[in-house]
């Protein structure tokens, strides 16, 4: 290298330490985790906050729209120059086309930076000047914040707690007992190896496409460019009371440690340590659908994802945050246009309670945490219909070959959530009096007016939890 690089080299990196430095002192940065569970809807999520912040005719209820302190919101660079941009643009066009369709899910870490000029408050804001703030949008797949988890676990405890959820659920019943009679204590053999790793990996994702938490590795779920690894191929067994070198069961404990190591800790140190506020956004009308079974197995998922955010209890995290912890966490039950907004009051309370049960299950005390039902883009809109001389408040949307919207009666959720938990926990087959449909809605085809974000229901009660505070 020639001096003269050698000097724009060192300049390079003086000018952009200067511009951290002074990020970090006069221009906040908000870091917000956005994730999901099991077609939650996250790439919507994302696209129809960023629309609504970008244009704000669609937010009452987010003060800092309506108080004259936010002057603008615009797009920037995102900071992260080894991370994929969130592809904004594109799913933004998907929504808002002639033929309107979902965005592509994403399987992978994305990010998108916002800013926000704010009129500072106080008798000596003038004296201040228009201040900046960013919020940096970081996309990725729930399945790996459930991977927290197993940070605290031994493989031995991870392989019961496994076991005992594959049991639990029909579609693992048999891939259970296969596995429970397998003998640990023997050699490892490759082929043997191979054959019960695939079929639990098939499990996990079968489990995973309907809607249910199978207990395995979020890679092995979402596995992306490590299928076929080693670090991939393992599963669980019975435990092995002084297990022989060279046995099976030493290989799935040397790989289980593996992936936490290899695989788990790198995402928490590279991204979820540095997040500031998180988003969970949960179907919880899906597993209302599906069941007691399916309520109480989302109860658990919850419970689990809210043992990560305890890093006092996990003294590998408490080293990597150093002290920082998420601030908020939000869980959003999505999809509430699927009901009559007569329902959306239930459906927040059932949610609430799910939360409060979880939080008990996890011992958990730490960041602010709320529950809502919201819709991050509306699809649908209300309607009442006679049938067999009662009136059903109904909403009514575009489904797949049908031209025309068409009304859908999802059921009358209880007003008592004590009865949605109660049956999840004594692990009733049905509900016992009511039954709560699901239906797949297209996105509806809309005509923005300027300055309209997105059509959504209460997309603008969740930014001013998650981020009110920071105007």
């Amino acid at each position: 290298m020639g001096l003269a690089d050698f000097t724009d080299s060192v300049l390079r990196d003086v000018e952009s330490l200067g511009s951290r430095v002074n990020e970090a002192l006069f221009e906040p940065t908000v870091r917000l985790g956005v994730t999901g569970l099991s077609r939650a809807g996250k790439s919507v999520f994302i696209t129809s906050l960023v629309s609504n912040l970008l244009e704000r005719g669609r937010m009452p209820q987010f003060s800092a729209a309506n108080n004259g302190r936010l002057q603008t919101v615009y797009l920037q660079p995102q900071p992260d120059d080894t991370i994929a941009r969130f592809p904004y643009e594109k799913h933004l066009a998907s929504l808002t086309g002639g033929t309107p369709k979902w965005p592509e899910n994403t399987r992978n870490v994305s990010e998108l930076r916002l800013s926000f000029r704010v009129n500072p408050a106080g008798l000596l804001g003038g004296l201040r000047g228009v201040k900046t703030f960013h919020l940096d949008i970081v996309d990725y797949p729930g399945e790996w914040l459930l991977d927290l988890a197993l940070m605290g676990k031994s493989y031995r405890e991870w392989s019961a707690d496994a076991l005992g959820r594959m049991g639990a659920q029909d579609i693992g019943a048999q891939v259970s007992y296969q596995l429970e009679q397998v003998d640990g204590a023997k050699p490892m053999d490759e082929v043997t190896l191979q054959t019960h790793a695939a079929e639990y990996a098939r499990f996990a994702r079968s489990a995973h496409d309907d809607g249910m938490s199978s207990g395995a590795p979020g890679r092995i779920v979402l596995p992306g460019e490590l299928e076929g690894s080693p670090v991939l191929t393992f599963f669980p067994l019975l435990p092995v009371e002084r297990p022989p070198r060279g046995s099976l069961w030493r290989e799935m404990e040397r790989r289980y440690d593996a992936y936490r190591s290899e695989v788990v800790r790198p995402f928490f140190r590279n991204h979820f340590a540095r997040i500031d506020r998180q988003v969970v956004l949960v179907d919880v009308l899906a597993a209302l659908h599906r069941g007691p079974k399916a309520v109480d197995d989302l109860q658990q998922t919850m419970a689990d994802i809210l043992a990560g955010f305890r890093p006092g209890r996990n003294a590998w995290l408490s080293g990597l945050l150093a002290g920082k912890r998420v601030e908020k966490i939000l869980f959003a039950a999505t999809k509430s246009d699927h009901l009559h907004q007569s329902q959306h009051p239930q459906l927040a309370a059932i949610t609430q309670a799910l939360l409060a049960q979880a939080k008990s299950r996890a011992d958990f005390a730490g960041a602010k945490t709320q529950a809502m039902a919201i819709a991050a883009l509306r699809t649908t809109t209300e309607t009442t219909l006679n049938h067999e001389g009662r009136k059903l408040e109904c909403v009514q949307g575009r489904i797949a070959q049908n031209a025309k919207p068409v009304a859908f009666y999802a059921g009358a959720l209880p007003k008592d959530p004590a009865r949605i938990l109660s049956a999840a926990q004594m692990g009733q087959a049905d509900w016992g009096g009511f039954t709560i449909q699901n239906q797949q809605f297209d996105p509806a085809i809309l005509e923005l007016k300027s300055g309209e974000g997105l059509p959504h229901i209460r997309l603008d009660k969740a930014v001013e939890f998650l981020i009110g505070d920071q105007f």
